[in-house]
């Protein structure tokens, strides 16, 4: 579940309530996963970092935690990230893209000459930038970043369909029938407009997986989140294998997979590329 505005939880241990529950005679009833091991319990039978073993899959860090556990929480992370950033950006890049194409003139102009503006900026290191001020960092701050600064892509795509789309006769009808533009525009135009931004959304999901773990690698990711680019910055401190090819491969095979969707929405979506 996502928690669109965070809360302090206290951390439940629940191996020691149920160790708590069996040593006062009680019988608890429960259910582990895989591997009975938390993303933050550590295991200090050997000397950290493990390599794979049949307790641990994928090893352990310095810390003794294991790394298969943490993978698998840290893809809720990525995804998490990539997802709502995407959210984020296509957002806003819709609500300028089709403001401007509707609207035309004075509009589309300022709108225009600010969308270049920010095409200007190099956007990863825009992004070093701002999230280099943030005291605390979170994985809501590296989501919010990513989506304010990658819409530019979406408002274009979506201004030249609406500048494609508003002259075609079922608008002009619309408009003679006394519509409200934003019933015209949203209404009519965009779910004609969103097939270049569906495509566009799918890699940009890859792009904000990358841009995070890249974020993690450098050390501006959350601390506090086992994010597959922070378990390769482990390995890269740690020098062991097991701790790069784990993170290294989760990124890139996630990556390729959502870069395959995106050309076959794209090849879906297009008649031109049809045959």
């Amino acid at each position: 579940i996502l928690i669109i505005f965070p809360t302090n939880r206290p951390i439940i241990d629940y191996k020691a309530k149920i160790e708590e529950i069996e040593a006062s005679g009680g019988k608890a009833s429960y259910m582990f996963p895989l591997l009975r091991y938390s993303y933050r319990e550590s295991d200090m039978t050997e000397p950290p970092p493990q390599p794979p073993s049949g307790s641990h899959w994928l090893g352990t860090d310095k810390e003794g935690r294991d790394v298969f556990v943490r993978m698998v929480y840290g893809t809720r992370i990525s995804m998490t990230i990539g997802v709502v950033a995407v959210s984020i950006y296509v957002t806003i890049g819709i609500i300028l893209g089709s403001t401007a194409g509707f609207f035309g003139g004075r509009i589309d102009l300022w709108i225009t000459r600010f969308i270049e503006v920010m095409i200007c900026f190099p956007s990863f290191f825009l992004i070093l930038t701002v999230v280099s001020f943030i005291e605390k960092r979170s994985i809501f701050h590296i989501m919010f970043v990513i989506g304010v600064t990658h819409w530019t892509g979406v408002a274009r795509l979506v201004r030249a369909e609406f500048l494609k789309l508003k002259n075609m006769d079922y608008v002009q009808a619309a408009i003679a029938l006394g519509m409200s533009k934003a019933r015209i525009m949203f209404g009519h135009i965009l779910p004609n407009a969103m097939a270049p931004v569906l495509v566009s959304a799918t890699f940009g999901i890859a792009a904000a997986i990358l841009t995070e773990s890249s974020l993690s690698f450098l050390g501006l990711g959350d601390p506090s989140a086992p994010s597959w680019g922070e378990l390769l910055n482990v390995g890269r401190v740690e020098g062991k294998l097991w701790l790069i090819l784990s993170p290294g491969f989760a990124i890139f095979f996630v990556v390729f997979i959502f870069n395959l969707v995106g050309e076959a929405l794209r090849d879906a979506l297009d008649p031109r590329l049809r045959q």
